[in-house]
């Protein structure tokens, strides 16, 4: 079978399995593959999209795959695989279906210095299944990597015009059982990224406090508790006797601390991802997500409802008072200014947990969708992940993405779009405070590492966004205020644009304190 023959036949397996978006990165090697689904673009069978980098373009197919789309990104053969690794990783983990396709030295060359020759199959590990180009399966909803050995002649003798059926993405199956819960214990619910709306029915059916990260799917409803993680260090978190898990709960100590308690009974629900097996103990696994037997005491809720008014009060209070705009004051504008059908794309580090304290309790089913690679919670290819997550949600009424400084610029390159290419229109909001404002608040930020903190760990960088952004063409503003802030996310321009908010990292671990010494009160 000719290079063109073996394309071809590749990318007919990509449609018939439900692949609508495909991400190319420049190489010679993968040319054929790269023809392939030029024609099929120019037939309508899928939407076609170009990087540079194989970094981004890997994260690009990652946010296009978040919003339920299937996308495959293809690359050369050599180091160009091995950029690819975050993507798939981050994929392996979160339990998402991207199709990665490299192209490869022909067989012959295998084992030899040849250029950019070397060892790809299984390259992804054993988390990633890797597929023949000859028999491609893709009904496997977890990432895919097809590997394709081409030989020359690289470049096909005319177009192809393909006759292939547009299949439907592989759906997730869910077990047709299902499991009731008993009162009695104190009871909470725990909702990790990607736990869906059943961890809000479940907390509603039991009337239970309902502990949602920004991410979960699940923080709507008179359940939610805003300031779960500071409440969960006082009474009410120490007087916990049960906790059901739903998702990939990873942003909060204290509710790692609860989960490793001998005195709380743990009910895990099933999670996406690589790995089942959870880092705490867990005393009872059930198939999906249960249902309550019927509501439980309402006093235990009301507590919970009365010192989450009382701290979120406090908590604005402080905030407020503060000199210079915070980073929670930054999160907390974007949360109000996310409208019913929105898309909010967040950064890891600090961006998502100040979030995590001021998102408002949105209303159930008004379609306001969260995203965050919590996966393995890397800073890798944030930019690149929101433009994805943007283009694949095309009816969405305003689109945002938060994140740091050194997550911006750790993907600036996400920004690299050629002409003609799809552009969402995004707002991105870069909270600025020159270096890892995270580290402050960890073991690291203590005084007693201050002489090598900013060398290892806060890293300024002293970067010019108005002038990275002047590179790419990207529209830029810089505010200083929290009222300029608001201002700019309702003053949308279309396109990609990025709003900067200069905040300060010098006092961060004494305001992290103060937050964290908060307590239910008059």
């Amino acid at each position: 079978m000719t290079a063109t023959d073996l394309a071809r036949s590749v990318v007919t397996a990509l449609v018939e399995a439900g692949v609508t978006e495909v991400v190319v990165a420049p190489g010679s090697r993968n040319a054929p593959l790269s023809f392939a689904a030029y024609d099929a673009a120019a037939a309508g069978l899928l939407r076609l999209h170009t990087r540079i980098d194989e970094r981004t373009a890997g994260f690009l197919a990652l946010g296009l795959t978040k919003n339920g789309n299937r996308a495959a990104v293809v690359c050369t053969s050599g180091t160009a695989v091995a950029n690819l690794h975050p993507a798939v990783l981050e994929a392996a983990h979160a339990g998402l279906p991207l199709v990665v396709v490299t192209g490869d030295r022909p067989a012959r060359l295998r084992g030899t210095n040849a250029n950019q020759t070397t060892d790809q199959v299984g390259v992804f590990g054993p988390l990633v299944a890797t597929q023949d180009a000859a028999s491609v399966d893709l009904s496997s909803l977890a990432p895919v990597h097809v590997n394709v050995a081409l030989d020359e002649p690289l470049l096909p003798d005319g177009a192809w015009e393909p006759d292939v059926t547009p299949g439907p993405p592989p759906v997730r199956a869910e077990p047709a059982v299902v499991v009731t819960l008993e009162a009695g214990p104190r009871t909470v619910v725990v909702a990790g990224d990607d736990a869906g709306p059943r961890a809000r029915q479940l907390a509603e059916s039991g009337g239970w406090p309902l502990l949602a990260e920004p991410s979960s799917g699940s923080r709507t409803g008179d359940n939610a508790i805003r300031t779960y993680r500071l409440l969960l260090d006082g009474d009410l978190g120490e007087r916990i006797e049960r906790v059901v898990v739903c998702g990939h709960p990873t942003l909060s100590r204290p509710v790692s601390r609860l989960l490793a308690r001998d005195d709380v009974q743990v009910v895990d629900t099933p999670s996406r991802g690589a790995w089942t097996e959870r880092p705490f103990p867990v005393d009872e696994r059930l198939p999906v997500v249960p249902h309550a037997a019927g509501a439980d005491d309402p006093s235990w809720l009301a507590e919970w409802h009365d010192a989450d008014a009382s701290v979120s009060r406090q908590l604005d209070r402080l905030l407020a008072a503060e000199p210079d705009v915070t980073p929670h004051e930054v999160a907390g504008a974007v949360a109000r200014a996310l409208p019913a059908g929105g898309l909010l794309v967040v950064g890891a580090s600090s961006p998502i947990r100040d979030l995590d304290l001021m998102v408002p309790r949105y209303e159930v089913g008004a379609r306001r969708k969260v995203i965050a690679n919590r996966g393995l919670a890397g800073i890798d290819g944030t930019i690149s992940t929101a433009i994805g997550a943007a283009l694949a949600r095309p009816g969405t009424t305003r689109a945002f993405a938060l994140m740091g400084d050194v997550t911006f610029v750790h993907d600036a390159n996400g920004l690299v779009i050629g002409p003609g290419e799809p552009v969402p229109d995004l707002t991105i909001v870069v909270v600025n405070d020159d270096g890892g404002s995270i580290f402050t608040m960890l073991e690291q930020g203590a005084p007693a590492y201050d002489d090598r903190f900013e060398k290892l760990f806060g890293t300024p960088h002293g970067v010019d966004l108005a002038a990275l952004c002047a590179a790419t063409r990207t529209p830029h503003w810089r505010v200083g205020s929290l009222a300029e802030l608001e201002q700019a996310l309702a003053s949308p321009n279309g396109g990609i644009e990025v709003v900067e908010v200069v905040v300060r990292r010098d006092n961060r671990r004494d305001l992290d304190a103060r937050i964290r010494a908060l307590r239910p009160g008059p």
